[in-house]
């Protein structure tokens, strides 16, 4: 080779090197032995697939920005660096972007913490090491600006706004996803959820997914009206499922299990604060759900309905929980017991077990502030929970040798209520589960021996 032809390799091998670096950095990555690290410098993770080839590490606020779409393979392990405050991780899908990640029961898709091996270098319950993954979109929020900034993320951010006018919205596909130990602290006491949904529209398809050992909520939605199906919650350290901001969305074959030191309310049903009659309200559509508490000697909720929130709940089974549902009731203005004459809140068809003293009065409650009598309504709703066909019977469910036996055989086949659209699975059990146990395998509530048949 001449010396023409050898000047010209190094100068073809010098631009490829230039341009390759260049790359990585426009594209927020840094590479090395198999192990991708993203950080984002504002222009997002691009229009890009994560494989399971490699690793893939999350290193502070990662945004898929407007317009991108991230594809995340079956198997794909996505790891969140440790830190709190400025120092958080998180995955953000911004509005007008997609995440489209199909996972199956083989081969979930997992999100964790850096320095998880998943063979138990992390302990199940360790909460609060990462942030979680948060996805925003175009869907109605009942603001009187109809889009809100997302908690979690800085306001100087104007990629965590959400909310618009599309209920049709579609932010893309969760299926068989394991999100774990996050909620990290991002500054006075302010947690992140393990999945926040905000806005979210129904053209979004989110199924088979587990939320296991997060500091804070394990679901939040923030208005919209996604729907969501065969969902896992546990062992978080607030609340199972929060929604609020004219959240109506449907849920269905829905298991939430409270951790037995810690954690709030199974469900927090919020309506509006800005207005509080903020339209659109706050009903959800829950059927089968699996609800297991911390224990009757542990003072919190089952259900807490307030600002103005609605919900309708049935075929479902609840055990195990110091109080039942909470019913707010404010005086001269719209409120949750407002909903529930109008019937826009209905606990109806449902098994209650080891709630409270286990007697209708003891389960249904109006809560009002102090000095406000609500007799006749705690009468009104006692007298609800009969005619709305709830029973206190035990559902055989059990918690025993460490683990949950979450298959019920009790009176859980009969007398179930009609389900009230095509989107719903008619099937003829009350809760989470019939005889097929859906999330064995692929959650590590079942890996790690916690939930059985």
């Amino acid at each position: 080779m001449n010396n023409r032809n050898i000047n010209f390799s190094i100068l073809v091998l010098t631009i490829f090197f230039l341009t390759l670096s260049y790359s990585c950095r426009k594209s927020n990555y840094v590479v090395k032995d198999n192990i991708i690290t993203f950080r984002d410098n504002g222009s997002g993770t691009g229009t890009t697939s994560w494989t399971s080839d490699n690793e893939y590490i999350i290193e502070g606020f990662v945004f898929v920005n407007d317009g991108q779409t991230l594809t995340i393979e079956a198997g794909t392990v996505i790891r969140g660096r440790i830190g709190q405050g400025l120092a958080a991780s998180a995955l953000i899908v911004a509005r007008g972007a997609k995440i489209i990640a199909k996972g199956n029961p083989e081969n979930p898709i997992i999100f964790t913490v850096e320095g998880d091996d998943l063979q138990g270098s992390v302990p199940v319950l360790a909460k609060g090491l990462w942030g979680g993954l948060l996805i925003l979109g175009n869907a109605r929020l009942n603001l009187q600006s109809s889009e809100g900034h997302i908690e979690g993320i800085p306001l100087s951010e104007p990629r965590g706004l959400y909310g618009g006018s599309d209920d049709q919205d579609n932010s893309g596909i969760l299926q068989y996803v394991s999100i774990r130990h996050g909620g990290t602290n991002i500054g006075e006491g302010n947690e992140i959820n393990g999945l926040t949904l905000g806005a979210v529209g129904n053209g979004t398809i989110i199924d088979h997914v587990e939320i296991i050992s997060n500091a804070d909520d394990g679901i939040e939605f923030f208005g919209g009206c996604v729907n969501c199906r065969n969902i896992v919650v546990a062992f978080c350290g607030d609340d199972a499922f929060d929604y609020d901001l004219g959240f109506s969305g449907k849920g269905q074959f829905l298991l939430a299990i409270q951790d037995l030191a810690s954690g709030d309310l199974l469900t927090e049903a919020g309506g509006g604060e800005n207005p509080i009659e903020g339209e659109p309200y706050s009903i959800p559509e829950i059927y089968n759900a699996t609800f297991i508490g911390s224990g009757v000697g542990i003072n919190n909720s089952l259900i807490s309905f307030g600002f103005n929130a609605g919900g309708k709940f049935a075929n479902s089974i609840y055990i195990n929980q110091g109080k039942g549902v909470e019913l707010e009731y404010t005086p001269n203005r719209m409120n949750s017991y407002t909903q529930f004459e109008k019937a826009n809140l209905e606990v109806k068809n449902n098994v209650f077990f080891n709630i409270n003293n286990d007697t209708p009065e003891g389960i249904f409650k109006v809560v009002a502030e102090s000095g406000i009598d609500v007799s006749e309504q705690n009468a009104i709703f006692r007298e609800y929970f009969v005619s709305a066909k709830n029973i206190i019977s035990d559902p055989g469910i059990k918690y025993e040798d460490g683990s949950y036996k979450i298959i019920p055989f009790g009176d859980v086949f009969t007398n179930l209520a009609p389900y009230p659209s095509s989107w719903f699975e008619n099937v003829n059990f009350k809760g989470a589960f019939g005889n097929y146990n859906w999330a064995d395998s692929w959650t590590l509530l079942s890996q790690s021996g916690f939930i059985n048949d």
